[in-house]
C-alpha cells in the first residue's frame, strides 16, 4: 500500500533526532522539508532523495508530491522540525492522503519546548508548584477560541508554553497578568532551542517584555511562564520518599526514638 511518513526531527541539535527518523532520511526517495527550521546537518542525511523546501510551496503543492511519490512506490517523508503533532499542519495532509486511499505514519520528534526545558535545567511539572502544563500560542492571524485566551488559561496558573509568540510577548505579559498570575512570576524566553546560537533569556512577567526586545529576538522562540522557571520553594516527590509505597517498592518503617 502506498505510504507518506511524517517525521520529527528535532529541535535543531542534529544528535536530537531519532534513530528511526535518520534511517527514513537515510533510505528516503522523496522528502518535503521545513526550509530553514531543519539544519542542514540533517538535511544531509538525506543521500539519494529528491529534496522540496517547504517555506516555497502552498499546501496544494505539497500535498501533490507527497501524493505522486507514494504513488510511485517511493519512499516519501514529510520532514518536520520538532515533533508533527504539535503546530504542525499534518491533519489537513494526512486526511486528503486517506481520501486517495494512501496510507501514512506519524514519527514523533523531541519538540523545542522539551529542548528549552533542558536548555534551563527545570522540571515543568514540579510538585508543589505546579503538575499542569499549557502549550499554546498567542492570537494574531490565526485566531485562538475565547476560551483559550491567555487570561482564561492564566487562571490556572500552571506552567504556561508558548510556541510562535514571541513577537507578541507584550500581549502575552498583559493577559498573563490579567488571567492571575503575579507581576513577580518567573519567565524565561529560549531562542533557538539546542542549536549552536541557542541565547537564553530570564526575567519576570514585569521585565521580560524589554529583555526579549533588546535582545532583538523576533522569532524562532519559546517563551515559559511559571514558578517552574526559578521556584521559591517546593515539594520532594512522594515517589521516591520512604514513607511512599507502590508496585514495585513498600514503605519503609521509620524507627521512633
Amino acid at each position: 500500500m502506498p505510504k507518506v511518513y511524517f517525521v520529527g526531527c528535532g529541535p535543531g541539535d542534529p544528535e536530537l533526532i531519532t534513530i528511526k527518523a535518520k534511517k527514513l532520511l537515510q533510505k528516503a526517495d522523496v522528502v518535503v522539508y521545513s526550509g530553514s527550521l531543519i539544519p542542514q546537518e540533517i538535511i544531509k542525511l538525506c543521500k539519494k532523495a529528491r529534496l522540496y523546501d517547504a517555506a516555497k510551496m502552498v499546501r496544494e503543492e505539497i500535498f501533490t508530491v507527497l501524493r505522486n511519490g507514494a504513488l510511485q512506490e517511493k519512499l516519501v517523508v514529510r520532514l518536520h522540525d520538532g515533533d508533527p503533532s504539535i503546530y504542525g499542519a499534518i491533519r489537513e495532509q494526512t486526511d486528503n492522503l486517506k481520501k486517495e486511499k494512501i496510507d501514512y505514519e506519524v514519527v514523533p520528534g523531541i519538540t523545542s519546548f522539551l529542548a528549552s526545558a533542558a536548555a534551563l535545567g527545570c522540571e515543568l511539572t514540579l510538585p508543589g508548584v505546579t503538575q499542569t502544563i499549557i502549550v499554546t500560542r498567542a492570537e494574531s492571524r490565526t485566531k485562538v477560541p475565547t476560551r483559550e485566551k491567555i487570561s482564561e488559561l492564566a487562571k490556572h496558573r500552571a506552567t504556561m508554553v508558548f510556541y510562535l509568540s514571541v513577537h507578541l510577548v507584550s500581549d502575552i505579559v498583559k493577559q498573563a497578568i490579567k488571567g492571575g498570575y503575579p507581576k513577580s512570576t518567573p519567565v524565561a524566553a529560549v531562542y533557538r532551542a539546542s542549536w549552536k546560537d541557542e541565547k537564553i533569556i530570564t526575567g519576570t512577567l514585569v521585565d521580560i517584555t524589554k529583555k526579549i526586545r533588546d535582545a532583538k529576538i523576533t522569532k524562532t522562540t519559546i517563551i515559559i511562564i511559571g514558578d517552574i522557571v526559578n521556584p521559591k520553594h517546593y515539594e520532594y516527590s512522594r515517589l521516591y520518599d520512604k514513607t511512599f509505597s507502590h508496585g514495585y517498592r513498600k514503605a519503609q518503617t521509620i524507627s521512633q526514638r
